[in-house]
């Protein structure tokens, strides 16, 4: 992981030319506190490309960015991201190509030669934001990752040049409009976005009718973690105590007991795992019982309300967003991960992204029918970059720490989604329960992946696991700081993305002191939600219009209501009844 910046086209002296594109770089260091390399090119006009570089595998000077391709100087090429088949592949390509290294940003320009412009996108498995240029045809390639886990944004400037970076702070003041760049395209010498991802679950109209197998989705699942935790430098895990984080640990101790996973090249006597909360939060204790079990070195960081509160503006400047849940969730991941810096572990895997495939959150109790399943499940993978994904990048890579997804690989997240939803809707077996086909895949009594009181845990967003008195906390604060003269005003200040209440003001005051253009203010998702859902589901139950708290604690009745259908019939029901059924679900 790391950053990378890219201006196409400018004009201007050699040196003018360098020296914007160090400053602009230098705004993104921190996420590759390591080295530095700036190269400029003039075939006519300037193309500079600049890369900062966290080193995480290949750690020599062998690994620095951009690469020219060894056997053809003319094709010049950097990368923001992890390639997980490089060491399949390697070795054909070793064939016909020479390797200056072990990175496995090199076999970019490979697979360029070999599949040529537009088609090599498809061969690059993993996550990633990625430019190449070829000084032979005076052309350049740059795109971003199927799903957007990799964040890109770009722009043009008065003069035509394109900008291109791994951070809004990159060019947000250098161009007349900057946007993101949407996953799973890339652009040419031409400025035409062109989409080079577009697998059949994109299309709204298919539902897909494939069958389940528990053992099959278990052991395709286990090899995407055995893909992603390869690496050279020390890694970690974020364990939340829920069953997604859960799962990818029980995963990992399990590959390192059958010797897949060498620690000691790695140089780690122990996995180390990671979690922070308020003192007494649900996630502390859950994670610890993870950790504890796997025999992991575990870390739990504890934050008072007031602590979080002071990080707030910072997380906004580093997140990009204003988006409530977002700043709500990237506050303690950001706290954290300053402590997992100290400790000198650079990659951590983390559990985002599987709510999304399996519909997991508390909301998807009252999608009405497979057909509507289904289709939230779509809107919510395409959007997920603007929520989750850059969450967990940013937040983390202001600290230099790489987060590695793998609910999020292509070809899983492929295979997942061509599954019928009838077998992921939540009254599809007994016990009804988000998840059910991804928690009893990894049900093993006699050599457990993960702790069954875990495995079937109820889902807790992250804002919410940390501990409810953060949201409650946050809410307070905005409510101090804004008072309800300067929040009536709110439309005249804010005539775009118009705070709803004053924790968005809040949160907004802060974002446009940072970043005060219109278009960075659209570069934000604004739509209403109900626990994290899309603003089309609100339509699924009425009180969910009358209600759009983020948090999941706004549905949690919709878990009691299921929750009390498992019990007996209607006239049966005692409450005694109901608390037994809670207390084992964690509510």
């Amino acid at each position: 992981m790391c950053g990378i910046l890219a201006i196409l086209n400018i004009r201007g002296t050699e040196v003018e030319v360098r020296a914007k594109a160090y400053e602009l770089s230098r705004r993104l260091r921190h996420r590759g506190p390591d080295r530095s390399k700036i190269i400029e090119i003039s075939p006519g006009v300037y193309h500079v490309i600049s890369h900062e570089r966290l080193g995480l595998v290949d750690l020599s000077d062998k690994g620095r960015q951009p690469f020219q391709l060894l056997d053809d100087q003319n094709i010049i090429f950097m990368q923001n991201g992890e390639l997980y088949d490089y060491w399949d592949l390697r070795p054909e390509l070793e064939k016909k190509y020479r390797f200056s290294s072990n990175s496995d940003t090199e076999i970019v320009g490979m697979l360029y030669k070999e599949y040529g412009a537009g088609n090599f996108w498809n061969h690059l498995n993993g996550m990633f934001a990625t430019v190449l240029i070829d000084l032979s045809k005076k052309t350049f390639q740059a795109g971003r990752d199927h799903i957007g886990i990799i964040p890109l944004y770009y722009g043009y400037d008065k003069d035509g040049s394109l900008f291109l970076s791994s951070e809004l702070k990159g060019i947000h003041d250098q161009v007349i409009d900057v946007k993101q760049f949407p996953p799973g395209h890339y652009i040419d010498e031409t400025y035409e976005i062109k989409r080079w991802y577009n697998p059949t679950w994109h299309n709204f109209d298919h539902i897909p009718t494939g069958e389940i197998i528990l053992e099959e989705l278990r052991d395709k699942f286990v090899e995407v973690v055995r893909r992603e935790v390869q690496g050279d430098a020390p890694f970690g895990l974020f364990i939340s105590g829920g069953v997604d984080s859960s799962i990818v640990a029980g995963i990992v101790a399990k590959l390192i007991k059958k010797g897949d996973i060498d620690l000691s090249k790695r140089g780690m006597r122990k996995v180390h795992s990671f979690c922070i909360g308020l003192e007494g939060s649900p996630d502390l204790h859950f994670a610890k019982k993870v950790a504890e079990f796997h025999g992991f070195e575990h870390h739990s960081f504890t934050y008072t309300v007031d602590e979080g509160l002071d990080y707030i503006p910072e997380v906004i400047y580093h997140t990009e967003t204003f988006n409530n849940t977002t700043i709500r969730a990237s506050t303690p991941m950001y706290m954290m991960c300053r402590r997992i810096k100290a400790l000198g572990i650079k990659i951590c895997l983390t559990g985002e992204g599987s709510d999304e495939l399996f519909g997991g959150y508390l909301y998807f109790h009252k999608a009405p029918n497979r057909v509507e399943f289904h289709q939230e499940l779509i809107r919510k993978l395409h959007d997920l970059h603007k929520y989750d994904l850059l969450r967990a990048n940013k937040a983390c890579l202001a600290w230099g720490i790489e987060t590695r997804p793998p609910f999020m690989n292509k070809q899983w997240v492929e295979y997942v989604m061509q599954i019928d939803p009838k077998y992921k809707m939540i009254n599809a077996f007994e016990p009804q329960m988000e998840k059910y086909i991804l928690r009893k895949a990894f049900e093993d009594l006699e050599h457990p992946f993960v702790p069954q009181e875990i495995l079937w845990r109820q889902k807790e967003q992250f804002s919410d696991g940390v501990g409810y008195s953060w949201r409650d906390g946050i809410i307070k604060r905005a409510n101090q700081l804004i008072s309800d003269q300067e929040f009536s005003q709110a439309s005249i200040k804010y005539p775009v993305s118009t705070p709803r209440d004053k924790e968005q003001y809040w949160f907004r005051q802060i974002y446009s002191s940072y970043f005060p253009s219109e278009s960075s203010v659209l570069t934000v998702p604004y739509a209403r939600s109900i626990a994290c859902s899309t603003e089309k589901a609100l339509e699924w139950d009425e009180a969910f219009k009358k209600n759009t708290d983020e948090s999941g604690r706004a549905v949690l009745a919709v878990h009691n209501d299921a929750i009390k259908e498992l019990i007996q019939p209607e006239e049966d029901r005692s409450t005694e009844d109901i608390s037994k059924v809670q207390e084992h679900f964690q509510l």
